[in-house]
Formats: structure tokens, C-alpha cells, sequence
């Protein structure tokens, strides 16, 4: 019993430490964007300059900069965002019920890739993809590298594997009877999928949504690499780091330039915590 216990207060204290250095860098860039430059040179850790106008005057510098952009930064990883998580939750949906209902060798072959391709780094494959992103533009006739579809066909490219993975093993838990039911009522098998298995993703694809909204809103060198970091095109993450690059000394304006930038994911997060964890819990019992 006592074991147990000894056990329990490591366990709670190394807890706690994480929580702590995982948590830190978040409060340095919270704290200080409530301060001057001057405050956060001379205590950048403490509470001494905290002030509410503060925080308004450097949020009214940094929005209403032209080097910043915030605005259209923000919509432009807004509308990258959303058309990247439709068409995830919709194609991948797709692809995992397919998986899942046609049981042959490509089926297990093509999801196999889809797994395998989850464990290649990013690294690897980030200047290929540029040299082919340019090669298939060329073919094409469209721009495929500094352009908003170019960066939402990759996000999907790269983000379908785990979308892929977490549908598949709910969709396993789904009654084929269902879709026989559906059958036997004349209903096509596309019809079946939107009016049947859709449905009952909702609370999985909730999950994986917000797993790849806070990956895509989050993301900078994809962007970077796929729209250029002086190009006329950039995210949150890009325009963050030339606002940087501009004002080296101006950490009152940098801090709250990345504070606007992670704000709308932490909120999101928040709100929808509880829809992450039964999603997953879901998806884990089926």
C-alpha cells in the first residue's frame, strides 16, 4: 500500500514538472505581451509591468502594422484551414470506409502505404515535393507552388494518412448490416456512405478535425517551403516570423504578434477538448 502510494506522489511530482516546462514558454510569450520592451528586457519572467493597456497598445501596433499583415495572414490560413479539413473529412472518410468493406489484397495493400507513409519525416520528402509541386504545375498549366490550392492538395497529401488510420478502426466497429439494410432498400452505394456511415463518423471526424486544424493553423515550414517566405501569400506562422525579422528588438510587438497567432487554436481547443477525447475513446472501443 504504501508502495502504491510512494508511487502515485512520483508520478503526480514528474507530472507536474512536464506540465511546468511544457507550459513555460506559453507564459513568457503571455506574459510579456502585456508589457514595453523595456519591462520584458528588464524582467521578462516576473509580473512587474503587466498592464491591460499595455496589452491594447501592443495588440493596436502589432494589427495595424503593414509589415505584419494580420489580417489578411489570418484569412489566408483561415481559408487554407478550412478547404484542408473538408476535404480530409471528406476524402478520407471515403477512403476508409472502401478499406474497411473491400476485403482484398489492394485494400490491405493501399492502406499499408497509407500507414507506412505516417512514419516517413517530413524531412525526407520536403525537397522532392517542391521539385515535383513545380514539375506537375508546369504539366498542368496551374501554379502549384504559391498558391492556396497547391498548399491544400499537400495538407491533404500529408494529413489523409491519419485521418485514414483513425477512420478506418471506427468504421470496423460500424454494423455491415446497416449498409445491407440500405441496399435492400435500393439505396446506391454513395448514398449509402452520405446518408449512413457519415453520419456516424460525426463524432470521430470532430476528433481527427480538430487534430488536423491545430497541425494546419499551427504549421510553418510547409508554408514556407510551399508559398515562400517573401512571397505575397503567407499564414499566421510566416507572416509571424518577417514580422520577427523586422523588429528584432521589439519583443513587446513580436510576443504579441505570436500571441494572435495561437490564440484562435487554443480557444478551439478548449471549447472542443471534451469532443476530442470521446472521439478517440470511440473510436478506441469499436
Amino acid at each position: 500500500m504504501e508502495m502504491k502510494k510512494s508511487n502515485k506522489i512520483i508520478l503526480t511530482v514528474v507530472g507536474v514538472v512536464l506540465a511546468i516546462y511544457t507550459l513555460f514558454p506559453f507564459y513568457l510569450v503571455v506574459m510579456n505581451a502585456f508589457k514595453s520592451a523595456n519591462n520584458i528586457v528588464a524582467n521578462p519572467v516576473g509580473f512587474e509591468g503587466v498592464s491591460f493597456s499595455q496589452l491594447t497598445k501592443n495588440f493596436s501596433s502589432v494589427v495595424n502594422n503593414s509589415n505584419f499583415n494580420f489580417w489578411y495572414a489570418f484569412g489566408t490560413s483561415l481559408v487554407i484551414t478550412i478547404f484542408s479539413l473538408v476535404l480530409l473529412a471528406l476524402f478520407g472518410g471515403m477512403a476508409a470506409w472502401v478499406i474497411c468493406r473491400n476485403k482484398t489484397k489492394w485494400s490491405t495493400f493501399i492502406y499499408m502505404i497509407f500507414i507506412a507513409s505516417m512514419i516517413i519525416p517530413f524531412q525526407v520528402v520536403m525537397l522532392p515535393l517542391v521539385s515535383t509541386f513545380r514539375d506537375v504545375g508546369k504539366f498542368v498549366g496551374i501554379s502549384m507552388l504559391q498558391s492556396i490550392p497547391g498548399i491544400v492538395f499537400a495538407y491533404c497529401g500529408f494529413g489523409g494518412a491519419m485521418t485514414v488510420f483513425i477512420l478506418t478502426g471506427f468504421i470496423k466497429g460500424i454494423p455491415y448490416e446497416l449498409e445491407e439494410a440500405a441496399a435492400i432498400d435500393g439505396c446506391s452505394p454513395e448514398g449509402t456512405f452520405f446518408r449512413i456511415i457519415f453520419p456516424l463518423l460525426t463524432p470521430v471526424i470532430t476528433t481527427v478535425t480538430i487534430l488536423n486544424g491545430m497541425w494546419i493553423w499551427n504549421d510553418y515550414l510547409l508554408p514556407s517551403l510551399m508559398l515562400g517566405q517573401n512571397g505575397k501569400i503567407k499564414t499566421l506562422p510566416v507572416a509571424v516570423q518577417a514580422f520577427v525579422g523586422s523588429y528584432v528588438k521589439q519583443w513587446d510587438l513580436i510576443l504579441t504578434a505570436a500571441l494572435l497567432a495561437i490564440v484562435p487554436m487554443i480557444i478551439i481547443f478548449l471549447v472542443a477538448q471534451k469532443q476530442i477525447m470521446n472521439g478517440m475513446v470511440e473510436g478506441a472501443i469499436k
